[in-house]
């Protein structure tokens, strides 16, 4: 192989792992990503559309800045589970979770907030990672009894 290209093919090389690291660094993704965390050894109640669910969970931008917090506020939000009351990417992300689990969700923009994002705190754009904790599904918590609300 001739000097010229060697010298080719290592900028080839180069460019290719720069491009790599540079896109594995972001954390974007074009697809819903659910990781499952911590899952009960037993799963009595599970969350299905039209249930109204109650979800802690932590929003950070892919370079890890929090932008919202139900656990730092130490209430978890309540919502009706595929009704469009939420994002899309919870919408799906959190279907046939058990009470008591844990998932990561990586949401693209498509099925965030998408090119407008929700100023201040979500550019546009961005890809959104959640840590959620399914609490209670239609008022029954992993005990099986009711959620006492006052």
């Amino acid at each position: 192989m001739s000097t010229m290209a060697k010298l080719v093919l290592a900028i080839i090389v180069t460019a290719a792992v720069v491009f790599l690291v540079s896109a594995k660094k972001s954390g974007d993704v074009t697809e819903l990503q659910i990781g499952v965390k911590y899952k009960p050894e037993t799963c009595d109640i599970q969350a299905h559309k039209g249930d109204k669910i109650k979800v802690h969970y932590r929003g950070k931008l892919t370079d890890g800045t929090v932008f919202d917090s139900s656990y730092e506020r130490g209430d978890p939000f309540e919502f009706t589970l595929g009704n469009g009351q939420v994002i899309k990417g919870w919408d799906q992300g959190l279907l046939g979770m058990c009470v008591g689990e844990k998932r990561k969700l990586k949401i693209p923009s498509k099925m965030g907030y998408g090119d407008r994002g929700s100023p201040p705190k979500i550019p546009g754009g961005a890809t959104l990672v959640f840590d959620t904790e399914l609490i209670s599904v239609n008022g029954k918590s992993a005990e099986g009894g009711a959620n006492s609300e006052l």
